[in-house]
C-alpha cells in the first residue's frame, strides 16, 4: 500500500486471490489495544490508577508507589484528603462497589514513609532558576517536578511552615501533620530551597534580585470571603479560614458552648467539626439550600452528622446578637435559587463562624504588567502562563474548582510548561523520561493507550470478575471523635490492601487472563513468553476473524479492525 492510499474494509469472496495467508472469509482482524480506563481520565492529578494498581495487586508496592510519584508527589496526603473522583468514575461501581483506589494510594504512601523510599532527579542540572511563591499543594508539586527535571527551585511563603491550606485549612483529624511534614521533606531533599516566613510584596523585585529565570505564583485562597451580617456590638463573628488557621498555630478561639456555622461547603464542615473538638456542646450549620444542593462532599457531611453536628436547611442568617441569631426560613424557586419567606426565628449561638467562600490575596501582583484578573482569579493560557512573559500561575488562584488534588495537577502542568519554556532543547526527551516510573528497574506493564476510546462498562464482560466486597477502612470510634484531633479514618494493612488492589477490573487493558487463548477455535492466539507489551499476539495465518476473542475479553482490550489490502 502506498503512503497516499487509505486503509479500507473489503469483502472477500471465497477463493479470492487477494487474501494473503488470511483465509478468504476474513474482512476484519482482531487487534490488542489499550483503551483509557475511566479512573485515569477522572484524576485531577493526571495519575493512571490502573497502571499502579497492576503493580500493587502483584504485591510490588514500591513500583506501584513510584508509578504514582511520576505524577503526584503526595500519595499519603491524597490518600487522606482527595475526594477520589476516580472512584466515582470506576466501572466496578456499576457491578458492586468502586475499587478503593484512594485507600490503596494511602497505603502505598504510608508504606513509602515507613520504608524510606526516595526519588532522584531524572535530568542533568539545567542551570535555570525558578521562583515559586506559595508552599501549598500547587507550589510544592511544581517544585518537585521542576527539581526532577534539573532546575534549581526556591519556594517563598509567608507562613512559618510549608503546606499552605493542607496545613492551615485541613484539620489534623483528616491530615496528620507528621504525614504532611514527611512528604514535604522528600521534596526538599531533592534540593528545593524553602524560604519560609518570607512575605513577597514586590514580585518583580524578588525575581530580579534573585536572578530567577521564571516565576510560578501559587499563593492559594487563604482569605475568608466577606459576608455582611448585621450585628450587635457584643456579637462574636469570625471567618472559618481564620478560625482553622488559629487552631493550627495554637491560638484556639473562644467560641462558647453553642456555635453556628454559616455556609455549606467543605470548609463549613471542617469548622463545625473543629468547634465540637474545641468544646462546643452544640455546633449547627446554617445553610440556605437543601441537602442535594449543598456543595460539600457527601462524605464530609455524613462525618459531620455522625459527630453530632446539626444542620438547619433552608435558613439564612439575618442578624447576630450576643448569644443569639435571627434566622429566616427560605424556599427554593423554580430555578433552585433560595428566596426569603418572611418567617423568622431565633437560634441560640455564642459565636457565628462565616464559611461562605475563600479569596486569594493578589496584592503581590500590583505593578506587574499584563496579568489579567477576573472575579478574584488570575487568567492563564493553556500553558499556565499569565499575560506577563515568564510568570506562571496555578492552584486556587486560577479559575476552577479548589481542591488539593486539582492544585497538585496544576503544579505538574505548570512545571512541564516552565521546563518547556526555559529549556526547549531536549524537552521531549526529558518529558518522556519523566513519564517512566522513577526507578531504573521498574518498567510499565500496561502499554500506552493505543485507542482514543474509553473502556466503558458496556465493553466489559463482568461475568469474569468474582464477587469481591469492597474493603472498608477502619475508623476511630464516633464517641472519641469530638474530644480529640486524632486521625479519624485509618489505613489498610498489607493483606487487605492487596485484596482491594486485586478488585481492579483492568478496564481496557489486557490482564493476561488467557480467555482469548482458550476460546479461539483456530489456535490463532499465541502466548508470549516472556510477555512484551502484551501477553499474547495473533497469528493471522490461522485467524478467520470470527471475533470470539473480542466478545469474550473481560477487559475490552481487543477490537476488530478492518482488514487492509
Amino acid at each position: 500500500m502506498s503512503v497516499d492510499e487509505k486503509p479500507f474494509a473489503i469483502t472477500l469472496e471465497v477463493g479470492s486471490s487477494k487474501a494473503n495467508h488470511t483465509g478468504s472469509w476474513r474482512t476484519e482482524r482482531p487487534v490488542y489495544v489499550r483503551r483509557q480506563a475511566p479512573c485515569c481520565g477522572a484524576c485531577p492529578a493526571a495519575e493512571d490508577p490502573q497502571q499502579w494498581l497492576y503493580h500493587a495487586e502483584d504485591g510490588d508496592y514500591e513500583t506501584a508507589w513510584r508509578e504514582i510519584m511520576r505524577r503526584n508527589p503526595f500519595p499519603a496526603i491524597c490518600g487522606r484528603v482527595c475526594y477520589h473522583p476516580c472512584e466515582t468514575a470506576c466501572n466496578r461501581a456499576q457491578l458492586d462497589k468502586a475499587v478503593g483506589i484512594n485507600s490503596v494510594e494511602r497505603f502505598l504512601g504510608d508504606q513509602a514513609l515507613v520504608e524510606g523510599w526516595q526519588v532522584k532527579p531524572i535530568a542533568e542540572a539545567t542551570g535555570k532558576r525558578v521562583l515559586i511563591i506559595g508552599a501549598g499543594p500547587c507550589g510544592l508539586s511544581a517544585a518537585y517536578h521542576l527539581a526532577l527535571l534539573g532546575h534549581s527551585v526556591t519556594i517563598k511563603d509567608a507562613a512559618p511552615a510549608a503546606g499552605g491550606m493542607m496545613r492551615y485549612g485541613i484539620p489534623k483529624y483528616r491530615l496528620p501533620r507528621d504525614v504532611l511534614d514527611a512528604e514535604v521533606a522528600r521534596i526538599v531533599e531533592l534540593g528545593v530551597e524553602l524560604d519560609l516566613g518570607h512575605d513577597v510584596k514586590d514580585l518583580l523585585a524578588e525575581q530580579t534580585e534573585g536572578k530567577f529565570d521564571a516565576v510560578l505564583i501559587a499563593v492559594g485562597a487563604q482569605l475568608g470571603s466577606r459576608t455582611y451580617v448585621p450585628a450587635g456590638s457584643a456579637a462574636k463573628i469570625l471567618d472559618a479560614v481564620s478560625m482553622l488557621h488559629s487552631v493550627e498555630t495554637g491560638e484556639q478561639p473562644l467560641l462558647g458552648r453553642r456555635v453556628a456555622v454559616y455556609g455549606g461547603g467543605n470548609t463549613a464542615m471542617d469548622a463545625a467539626r473543629t468547634a465540637k473538638r474545641l468544646g462546643a456542646e452544640d455546633a449547627v450549620i446554617v445553610y440556605r439550600r437543601t441537602r442535594d444542593r449543598m456543595p460539600a462532599h457527601e462524605t464530609e457531611l455524613e462525618d459531620a452528622l455522625a459527630e453530632g453536628v446539626q444542620v438547619r436547611w433552608l435558613t439564612t442568617v439575618k442578624r447576630a446578637d450576643a448569644g443569639k441569631l435571627t434566622i429566616e426560613k427560605m424556599e427554593l424557586d423554580e430555578s433552585g435559587f433560595p428566596q426569603p419567606t418572611g418567617e423568622f426565628e431565633e437560634l441560640d449561638a455564642d459565636a457565628l463562624v462565616l464559611a461562605t467562600g475563600q479569596q486569594t490575596d493578589l496584592a503581590l501582583l500590583d505593578g506587574v504588567d499584563g496579568i489579567e484578573q477576573e472575579h478574584g482569579s488570575v487568567i492563564v493560557d493553556d500553558n499556565m502562563m499569565t499575560g506577563h512573559t515568564g510568570i506562571f500561575a496555578g492552584g486556587d488562584m486560577v479559575p476552577g474548582d479548589r481542591t488539593v488534588t486539582i492544585a497538585i495537577g496544576h503544579g505538574r502542568r505548570a512545571a512541564l510548561a516552565v521546563d518547556r519554556w526555559l529549556a526547549p532543547e531536549g524537552v521531549d526527551e526529558r518529558h518522556a523520561i519523566q513519564e517512566r516510573p522513577l526507578a531504573a528497574d521498574a518498567n510499565p506493564r500496561i502499554p500506552a493507550v493505543t485507542s482514543g476510546e474509553e473502556a466503558t462498562f458496556d465493553r466489559l464482560n463482568t461475568w469474569y470478575y468474582a464477587d469481591a466486597p469492597r474493603t472498608v477502612r477502619p475508623e476511630l470510634d464516633a464517641v472519641r471523635r469530638s474530644s480529640t484531633f486524632d486521625e479519624i479514618v485509618l489505613g489498610l494493612d498489607l493483606e487487605n490492601a492487596l485484596f482491594e488492589a486485586r478488585r481492579c477490573m483492568s478496564c481496557g487493558s489486557c490482564l493476561a487472563c488467557d480467555n482469548c487463548y482458550g476460546v479461539c477455535p483456530d489456535n490463532a492466539v499465541v502466548k508470549l513468553d516472556p510477555a512484551g507489551e502484551y501477553a499474547y499476539e495473533f497469528d493471522y495465518d490461522f485467524c478467520k476473524g470470527c471475533g470470539l476473542c473480542v466478545a469474550e475479553c473481560p477487559a475490552g482490550a481487543i477490537e476488530m479492525q478492518p482488514e487492509l489490502i
